[in-house]
């Protein structure tokens, strides 16, 4: 019986260890994984954890990269800077596979345009970048299957 407890804890240890991480950026380093990406096309998903359309779509994120070995995702946070430990335990509990950024800036106007002129603002946003430099930016929530659409559109 305690070899069972033993092992269970071992278990229960090792998969917290390997939870998700959210890796805390500012917008220039944010802004190098835009520049120098090297899969066939990048998603940068950018959502918070108080908009009910990012939670939404976020498994739809999520699962891309799984799915498709041409694709690599960023799930980026852009919630306040005070809420970090609430986006850590909503990761937590999620389990994502993607990687996840916390966008630590202070002022949206000070990144928006640079990551698109096109961004109001409004979240969920969506920049897609293909290996060739070329950027495709959406600011609305997605379905599923329009996603796949977006993503073997920009692929091809």
């Amino acid at each position: 019986m305690m070899k069972k407890l033993a092992l269970v804890f071992c278990i229960l240890v090792s998969m917290h260890l390997t939870a998700q991480e959210v890796e805390v950026v500012k917008f220039s380093e944010l802004q190098k994984k835009i520049l120098y990406t090297d899969a066939p096309l990048t998603v940068f998903n950018f959502w918070a954890t108080w908009c009910g359309p990012c939670i939404k779509e976020l498994p739809h994120f999520d699962a891309l990269e799984s799915s498709n070995e041409n694709v690599k995702v960023y799930l980026v946070s852009v919630d306040f800077q005070s809420e970090i430990e609430r986006v850590k335990k909503f990761v937590a509990k999620k389990s994502f596979k993607s990687d996840v950024l916390f966008l630590d800036e202070k002022d949206p106007d000070d990144y928006m345009g640079k990551v698109s002129s096109n961004w109001s603002g409004a979240i969920p946003a969506t920049l897609f970048v293909t290996d060739l430099g070329k950027t495709y930016f959406h600011e609305s929530a997605f379905t599923k299957e329009e996603l796949e659409k977006t993503i073997n559109k920009y692929l091809n």
